[in-house]
């Protein structure tokens, strides 16, 4: 008997063997506190300066893109948009989608906005500058690079595809590569936050 309890408290102790119930989410965990950022909205006709921390209390479901995007951001938005429908009304009013554009010489923030917007009435587009991009992305591991194409619709923008998601307290909770990215499965997640 002796044996058997310094088995189980030699396993409890290095993390092996948990009496605690540990969540399990659909995205990949990284529960790390989110970073501030303030950038440029657009409300009512006007610029407005709208900053992480103004969502406190709500699930944020982010997503880096611009709006000549030919596939992955209007992919990944549709299915950000099937995904508020997934939830419940009451639970939809505690998420905010924001879409930020890393292609800031094309995407002011009534374009940024708009974009957003045609997907979902609820969904936020922001920009700024390119020095307050670059600095948001390099705090959320986004990378992206403009592309010249050579053609007359100009340059692409290449960038990564992921999905973070914010939890109500402010921390940067789990990110969703696009091999995750259903809306089910977010839906899921987002309701175990209320």
């Amino acid at each position: 008997m002796r044996v058997l309890w310094l088995v189980i408290t030699i396993l409890l102790s290095a993390g092996l063997l948990s009496c605690e119930k540990k969540e399990k989410f659909n995205g990949t965990l990284l529960d790390r506190k989110a970073s501030e950022f303030c950038l440029k909205g657009w409300e009512a006709g006007k610029e407005k300066r709208v900053c992480l921390s103004d969502f406190r209390g709500k699930v944020v479901l982010m997503f880096f893109g611009y709006t000549h995007c030919p596939d992955v951001c209007p992919t990944a938005l549709q299915m950000l948009a099937k995904t508020m429908k997934e939830l419940p009304k009451d639970v939809r009013e505690k998420v905010q989608v924001i879409f930020i554009s890393v292609d800031p010489e094309r995407d002011t923030p009534e374009i940024a906005q708009k974009y957003a917007k045609y997907f979902y009435p609820t969904f936020m587009g922001l920009t700024g500058t390119p020095e307050e991009i670059k600095k948001v992305a390099k705090e959320y591991m986004a990378f992206y690079r403009k592309v010249e194409t050579g053609s007359e619709g100009g340059y692409l923008v290449d960038h990564t595809a992921y999905i973070y998601l914010i939890d109500p307290k402010g921390t940067l909770k789990l990110i969703y590569p696009s091999t995750k990215q259903k809306p089910e499965l977010i839906a899921e997640d987002v309701k175990r936050f209320f």
